[in-house]
C-alpha cells in the first residue's frame, strides 16, 4: 500500500524543484465572470481546500491549465461529455473524518468528566484522482461565461487594504528594507508602498506578515510565533511557510496580483519537506486556519460597522 503522505509530499517537492510555486495562484483572478478565488469541483461548484489547493494550482501551472474546474472521469461521463483519450489525472486527497476511544499507554480507556470515555478525532487519507476541465470534451456548459465587461476602475487591492485595517494590527511604514512581524511588541513593519515595485508586491508582503500577525498568543498561539525560533532552523522555516501559503490563499481570496517572498526559503522548505513527510499537511492546514481567522476578523468588523451606520 503507498504511503500517501510520502506521495503528496514528493510531488510538492518535485514542483518546487521546478521552480514552479505550487501554493501561487497560476491564472488571473479576472479572466471570467463569477470569480472563484480556488479550485472547485466542475459539477457541484463545491471549492477544494487544505493540501488540495497545492496540488490542484501546482499541475495547472505546470500543464498551463487557464480553468480552475475539476471533476472526476465519472463526473465527466455522468455529465454528459467525456475525458478525451491518453490524458492523464492529477492527484488529490480525501479526507474521510474518523473517530475513535482515547486510550492511554497501557491501552485503558480515557476518561472524561462525565466519565464517558473520551474520543480521538482523526481523518482517514484516501487518493482521489480529478482532471481539469481542459482535459473533457463535450462539457462546454460546465465553463463559465466569458467575461464582457469592461475593467472596473475600481481599486483592484482595496480588499486587500480593507483586510489589513479591520484585522486591528498595528502596521508601520519605514523607509528601508526591512518587512517583519515583531511577536513580542504585536506590530507588523512594512517599507513604504513608494518603495516596492507594484501595489501587488506591497499587499502580497503585508498579508504575509498579517499571517504571522495571526499566530500571537492572544490569537490563534501559533507555536512557530510564540515560542521564538531562529533562522535556519526547520522551525523558522515551517512558521515561512505557513505565513506564506497563508499570503497565497489571502492573495487568492482577494484578488491581489502580487509576488510572495519564497526565494530567500526555498532551499530550507526543500530540506523540511524532505525531513518530515508530513510538514506539508500541517503546514497547509494552519495557513488555512490562519487565513480563515483574518477573513473572520474582516467579515466581524464590517458587520460592526454596518450596525453602527
Amino acid at each position: 500500500m503507498s504511503d500517501l503522505y510520502q506521495t503528496v509530499t514528493d510531488k510538492i517537492i518535485s514542483v518546487l524543484n521546478e521552480g514552479a510555486i505550487p501554493w501561487i495562484k497560476p491564472w488571473s483572478a479576472h479572466s471570467t465572470s463569477g470569480y472563484q478565488p480556488f479550485p472547485v469541483n466542475a459539477v457541484s461548484q463545491r471549492p477544494y481546500s487544505g493540501i488540495n489547493l497545492l496540488l490542484l494550482w501546482a499541475e495547472a501551472r505546470m500543464q498551463g491549465y487557464t480553468q480552475d474546474r475539476w471533476l472526476t472521469f465519472n463526473q465527466a461521463r455522468k455529465a454528459g461529455g467525456h475525458v478525451r483519450k491518453g490524458e492523464q489525472s492529477t492527484l488529490a486527497v480525501l479526507y474521510k473524518p474518523m473517530e475513535r476511544d482515547a486510550l492511554d499507554e497501557n491501552g485503558i480507556p480515557i476518561l472524561d468528566e462525565n466519565d464517558e470515555v473520551k474520543q480521538v478525532r482523526f481523518a482517514l487519507l484516501r487518493n482521489h484522482f480529478l482532471f481539469n476541465i481542459e482535459q473533457t470534451e463535450g462539457l462546454e456548459h460546465l465553463l463559465p461565461e466569458p467575461d464582457t465587461q469592461p475593467e472596473s476602475s475600481f481599486d483592484a487591492n482595496a480588499k486587500a487594504e480593507a483586510l489589513m485595517l479591520q484585522s486591528g494590527a498595528q502596521i508601520r511604514h519605514k523607509n528601508g528594507d526591512d518587512a517583519f512581524y515583531s511577536p513580542i511588541r504585536d506590530f507588523i513593519q512594512l517599507p513604504t508602498k513608494e518603495q516596492f515595485h507594484d501595489e501587488g508586491g506591497y499587499y502580497a508582503t503585508a498579508l504575509h506578515e498579517l499571517t504571522h500577525w495571526s499566530g500571537h498568543q492572544s490569537r490563534l498561539g501559533r507555536e512557530g510565533v510564540v515560542t521564538p525560533t531562529r533562522f535556519g532552523t526547520p522551525q523558522y522555516a515551517f512558521e515561512e511557510l505557513v505565513a506564506e501559503m497563508g499570503a497565497a490563499f489571502l492573495c487568492a481570496h482577494t484578488g491581489v496580483q502580487g509576488e510572495l517572498r519564497h526565494e530567500g526559503y526555498l532551499q530550507s522548505w526543500l530540506d523540511l519537506l524532505r525531513e518530515d513527510k508530513r510538514a506539508i499537511f500541517r503546514a497547509s492546514g494552519q495557513a488555512r486556519t490562519a487565513s480563515e481567522y483574518l477573513l473572520a476578523l474582516s467579515s466581524s468588523q464590517k458587520a460592526m460597522t454596518s450596525n453602527v451606520a
